[in-house]
């Protein structure tokens, strides 16, 4: 059953900004990564997931509900981390805490100096005014407030934005440690190190449309695999290239021009043939590597200014 469900969303603000057609799900004891920059369309879903907007066309459902018109149905038992902070002026953290331990209709303070240990969230920080909070502790307080009431479903902005990298790693594993318990998380993000350590299945957006949704694991164990090749010398090098012709699965990916060293991928069954080309020539680097989730989100980015080339090649 599918506790969080995106079905053919749009909305369209005009000049190609929106979410156009957007479908995803997310099973139960599931943390789905939705991927994409800034701009892509994350946020806008999320906030139509989570109630904040009425779509032109389509559902966003939580346990069944649609959350437009089921908000306060739903709230007790969803967490939810917004991209940008913005806390309500004139209160402390504490009074923050409160009012929503009060909204929410939970005060579960045993968790709650759990969270408060755990993000390092102390005393002097929960007394200053919201206003005067640095963006570190605005984002801890965030994420302490989405998990304090131990809700069944956390549904996460770009949850680590603003935190140093000791809290970005102890939120990873703190996540582990709620997909252990059985959590539903969609985790929405521009960090692949985030999303590849925690999710089980991906969505990658881009204009606001979902171009490609695919399980972590099959990435991560995919046949086709990645070759760094370095020959002896330039008549080698070209003699390979025309021999490998014949290989169907075969892709000349990059050659480096100042040296006889190219990058190439192939599928494992056609792994025999190629080692028979090499036999012959002279190879000085043989090494593969399997694709990374950048390498991967980059294929749908390549022609974009702000991303640069196709694949980052280490």
């Amino acid at each position: 059953m599918s506790i969080i469900e995106v079905k053919n969303l749009t909305k369209d603000y005009g000049s190609g900004r929106g979410v156009f057609d957007v479908s995803i799900d997310v099973e139960k004891g599931e943390v789905f990564g939705f991927l994409g920059p800034n701009g892509a369309g994350k946020s806008t879903t999320i906030r139509h997931l989570m109630g904040f907007s009425k779509p032109d066309s389509g559902s966003t459902k939580i346990f069944g509900y649609e959350t437009f018109n089921k908000y306060y149905e739903i709230l007790s038992k969803v967490g939810y981390i917004p991209g940008e902070i913005a806390l309500p002026a004139g209160i402390t953290g504490k009074e923050f805490i409160k009012m929503m331990q009060d909204l929410q209709g939970i005060h579960n303070n045993e968790r709650l100096k759990m969270l408060l240990d755990l993000f390092e969230l102390d005393e002097i920080a929960l007394n200053g005014e919201t206003k005067r909070m640095s963006l570190g502790v605005k984002r801890k307080l965030a994420v302490v407030v989405a998990f304090m009431s131990d809700p069944d479903v956390l549904i996460l902005d770009e949850p680590t934005s603003g935190l140093d990298p000791v809290m970005q790693e102890r939120f990873i594993e703190f996540i582990h440690q709620e997909k252990e318990r059985g959590k539903t998380i969609l985790l929405s993000s521009h960090i692949f190190s985030e999303i590849d350590s925690t999710c089980d299945r991906i969505a990658i957006i881009k204009d606001g449309k979902i171009v490609s949704t695919f399980i972590a694991n099959e990435l991560k164990h995919a046949s086709l695999k990645y070759y760094e090749i370095l020959f002896g010398n330039e008549i080698d090098k070209e003699k390979f290239k025309n021999e490998v012709k014949s290989i169907k699965s075969f892709h000349l990916l990059k050659e480096d021009k100042n040296s006889n060293e190219i990058y190439i991928s192939l599928e494992d069954s056609d792994l025999n043939k190629l080692i028979n080309v090499m036999s012959n020539l002279e190879i000085v680097k043989f090494s593969n590597r399997r694709e990374s989730l950048e390498e991967y989100f980059m294929k749908f980015y390549k022609e974009e200014k702000d991303f640069g080339g196709a694949l980052k090649w280490k």
